[in-house]
């Protein structure tokens, strides 16, 4: 997985977790048209600034902003910053994306929503802290490159 080898406690992206991830991150489910996409692939569309998604940063500078929020810019802030990550339990992380992102992205992966839920909490600090390195949110872009390679 190149970037993301040890992004994750225990170094194992599972495929269901990258495509969780790819929707969440590069998808356009938080902007609220995720629903024509194929299941097995993320769909790194860049996103023209201007449009639903944050321009800083396309739909990761998006989840950032529903985990701001959402109440819990403090620890959205520690992902991106060079710091140490603070964790976020499942139930927090689910509130803050909404029933209909966590049951679309549940769906496109074959994850139970509570599993799924347990497994982004893990996983998006360190992902996010490997695609903000020196504490700047990437243009959408590059957040499909990472995915990509």
């Amino acid at each position: 997985m190149g970037l993301f080898d040890n992004a994750v406690p225990g170094g194992n992206i599972t495929k269901p977790l990258m495509i969780a991830l790819g929707a969440l991150l590069v998808g356009k489910m938080l902007s609220g048209r995720g629903g024509d996409q194929p299941a097995e692939a993320p769909a790194p569309t860049p996103t023209p600034a201007g449009t639903d998604a944050s321009a800083d940063g396309g739909l990761l500078g998006g989840l950032l902003g529903k985990l701001r929020d959402a109440g819990h810019g403090n620890v959205a802030d520690s992902w991106v910053g060079t710091g140490q990550n603070q964790s976020i339990n499942p139930g927090d992380l689910g509130s803050a994306l909404g029933p209909a992102v966590i049951r679309e992205i549940a769906q496109r992966t074959g994850m139970d929503e509570q599993e799924l839920l347990k497994q982004l909490s893990t996983a998006l600090p360190g992902i996010v802290d490997k695609l903000t390195p020196n504490g700047q949110v990437p243009q959408q872009h590059q957040v499909a490159s990472a995915f990509n390679s």
